[in-house]
């Protein structure tokens, strides 16, 4: 199977006073193997989800997090994943979200969660102030903008 990549361009225009400003933005290149990821890492969300809303089912959950693994290896691929989650200073985190996985394939779907959860806060940790910048980008909550810059002042 050929890989074939396909690149978006978007030309936003601005207009202050009399001149109009055109920016171009190319985004980044998906591969049909990353489109496949990112559909896996979808429905796993949507297992996970929807094994939490019935009362921790197993069967959801290991389903779920069998198709986030696949997912995360379809998008960043086989080599960058098995870094990912085995560098030195990941190590604690790999080894409880991994271990929260097998609990759950093992039927505590409990323990399992909880363990998984505490593993993906140790491994993500430094993904959340990005991701937080970014929804706060895209939301304006008011009360939260003024609160965060409030306390971003504090040094």
């Amino acid at each position: 199977m050929r890989k074939r990549k396909h690149s978006v361009s978007l030309i936003e225009k601005h207009s202050t006073g009399r001149e109009t400003i055109e920016r171009i933005t190319t985004m980044v290149a998906v591969t049909e193997f990353q489109k496949i990821g990112i559909g896996l890492v979808g429905f796993a969300l949507f297992f996970l989800l929807f094994g939490v809303l019935l009362y921790f089912d197993s069967v959801l959950l290991a389903f779920g997090n069998i198709l986030f693994l696949t997912g995360l290896t379809f998008i960043i691929g086989f080599k960058r994943t098995f870094h990912f989650f085995f560098q030195r200073h990941k190590f604690r985190g790999s080894f409880f979200f991994l271990g929260g996985v097998s609990l759950v394939l093992c039927r505590w779907p409990i323990i399992g969660m909880l363990v998984e959860g505490y593993g993906f806060v140790l491994l993500f940790r430094s993904f959340f102030p990005m991701a937080l910048a970014f929804v706060l980008s895209v939301v304006n909550i008011p009360f939260l903008n003024a609160f965060l810059q409030s306390g971003s002042s504090m040094v």
